[in-house]
């Protein structure tokens, strides 16, 4: 795995995977916002969760740093890594908080929980966590809450503050970027194409899925 770099949200300026972390405590940007809000008096002050979202493999090019109130739910946090990385066929989900499962839809006979639950109830600085998303073709994610702050969250929602750039994905039969992913060849280590690659290739373009900046990028119907 080569080490991946990714732009701050705040100052716009570009940083390896390990770097980030270090970086957005530091931002200078992000901590006059910071400070702008907790130094308001009129302004209702919450807990401010820094959490990072990476796949859960060695192949952990892929990830996010996100902003989150304390008081969001795990409900909210599903939606928003749906939203960005996971979404493409309605699938089920669940997180994994040490022995503790909340799942987005809970089967009442088996008295599972929803994840209906604010963070600050079942996470804590330096926890790590677990998501799964789609019990089938599943893209597995591990996250941890790196630092916390009091400050103003507008309209209480969690945000984006960080992410990878695309990592680079070769085509399989030429040194060009590959723009496709054969789903059909894809498990036999060839189903990356380039444009050209693409239009020679002997599958039919309905097995073809395009390459995305997302862990779940080639699986299933996910297009982005």
């Amino acid at each position: 795995m080569t080490n991946s770099y990714g732009k701050c949200y705040f100052c716009k300026r570009t940083f390896s995977k390990k770097g980030m972390t270090r970086h957005l405590q530091s931002c200078s940007k992000r901590n006059n916002i910071l400070e702008t809000s907790s130094a308001n008096k009129s302004i209702k002050k919450v807990k401010i969760f820094h959490i990072i979202a990476e796949r859960n493999d060695y192949l952990s090019d892929y990830w996010l740093h996100i902003e989150a109130p304390a008081t969001a739910t795990l409900e909210e946090l599903d939606n928003l890594l749906r939203d960005v990385w996971l979404e493409c066929c309605g699938h089920l989900s669940l997180f994994r908080v040490e022995d503790d499962l909340y799942f987005s839809e809970p089967d009442e006979n088996w008295e599972q929980e929803d994840m209906r639950i604010e963070l600050s109830n079942v996470l804590s600085l330096n926890k790590k966590f677990y998501h799964e998303y789609d019990f089938g073709s599943t893209t597995y994610l591990k996250l941890k809450i790196v630092s916390e702050n009091d400050g103003e969250m507008k309209d209480s929602s969690m945000r984006i503050i960080a992410r990878n750039d695309p990592p680079p994905i070769m085509c399989s039969y030429c040194d060009k970027p590959a723009t496709e992913i054969c789903t059909e060849c894809l498990w036999s280590g060839e189903g990356c194409l380039c444009d050209d690659c693409a239009k020679k290739h002997k599958c039919s373009r309905e097995m073809f899925l395009p390459v995305v900046n997302s862990p779940r990028t080639g699986v299933c119907g996910y297009t982005g």
